[in-house]
């Protein structure tokens, strides 16, 4: 008996279909609707019947199909409530979606400082933020009566004076340096901290990265290349870079770098002051009094180093004017820095 004649069965068949899991819904599926089921062989039959009867077995076939997928589309729906019905509800879940958060700019900053110095051989170096006086004075060439060891400068643990929060991510450097020699290039970002009244342009924490690179005939033009392409690298390929004689008792000669401003294009504006230029950094050749305190051979090698201020950068990236809101945690200044994630 050719299928074509046994519409009627078929059609009784697809209305009393169950299934019990979407496995054997699938099954139903294929069985009734798939290129290869029973209803597609059926429109295979009805090209061969004579045209008297294809009105008639044209509009049984298209019933046909209807309820088959009416049918299956029904228990489809039944099994997913069956399904929600007997799973538990998340107690723990807020009443209400919540909406995901952003990397925070100081992050984002961070981060495309690190890539861009890791690009050129830089490796990334870690150290305490509670730290003793050595590492973060002693080690870097400043005299015991410096201004910055100074209560006034920095926090000091009153039961244990000689230890301190650092107050710069030098003291990694000097850790570095102590347990590997020479080649060495690390970048050290981190969180450091320093007594000042909290305000738009001065916070009692903040962030650094400071760079460190010693190998033997190392001078002051490699620094001054690659604070180039740093600055090219962050700010533009159109930025230019200046530097200008400075004092840090860890490098000697010492040099503050400025760059090109970033929104008049060194025109001069209110942002620069006019000048047409920006500082971001320090710089200089690592003094030889800090290479021989911290047991390189300053004869044989030298280094320069170099930091800044990711609170800085992230200034002149995005035009923050207070330092304010970057620890204030305010949802709606993170919600501005959606797109640059």
């Amino acid at each position: 008996m050719a299928l074509i004649d046994n519409i009627p069965a078929l059609l009784e068949e697809v209305r009393s279909l169950q299934a019990a899991s979407p496995t054997e819904l699938e099954e139903l599926r294929i069985k009734y609707l798939s290129k290869k089921g029973l209803i597609p062989q059926l429109m295979n039959e009805f090209r061969e019947v004579s045209a008297d009867r294809k009105r008639e077995l044209g509009v049984a076939i298209n019933n046909l199909k209807t309820a088959a997928q009416d049918r299956i589309n029904a228990l489809r729906e039944q099994l997913s409530e069956q399904q929600n019905a007997t799973e538990k509800p998340d107690l723990t879940r807020t009443a209400y979606p919540t909406p995901l958060g952003t990397r925070h700019p100081l992050s984002i900053v961070r981060e495309e400082i690190i890539d861009i110095f890791s690009r050129l051989g830089f490796c990334l170096a870690d150290g305490p933020e509670i730290e003793d006086d050595w590492h973060v004075f002693g080690s870097m060439n400043f005299a015991d009566d410096h201004p910055a060891r100074d209560m006034q400068d920095t926090f000091f643990i009153e039961a244990h004076p000689d230890i301190i929060l650092r107050t710069h991510t030098s003291s990694v450097q000097s850790r570095v340096m102590e347990r590997q020699q020479p080649p060495i290039r690390v970048i050290c970002p981190g969180r450091v901290y320093r007594n000042e009244t909290i305000s738009a342009r001065a916070h009692c924490f903040f962030h650094q990265v400071e760079g460190l690179y010693i190998d033997e005939k190392v001078s002051f033009t490699d620094l001054k290349q690659v604070l180039l392409l740093f600055a090219q690298e962050m700010f533009g390929k159109d930025t230019k870079i200046r530097l200008r004689p400075s004092y840090f008792p860890f490098t000697e000669p010492s040099a503050e770098m400025d760059i090109s401003c970033n929104i008049c294009g060194g025109k001069g504006c209110s942002f620069c002051k006019q000048t047409g230029w920006v500082e971001i950094l320090g710089c200089g050749m690592v003094d030889p009094a800090v290479l021989e305190a911290n047991g390189i051979d300053s004869t044989r090698y030298t280094g320069y180093a170099f930091g800044m201020g990711v609170e800085r950068i992230t200034n002149l990236k995005y035009q923050v004017k207070d330092l304010r809101l970057f620890s204030e945690n305010d949802k709606r200044f993170l919600e501005e820095f959606q797109s640059a994630n």
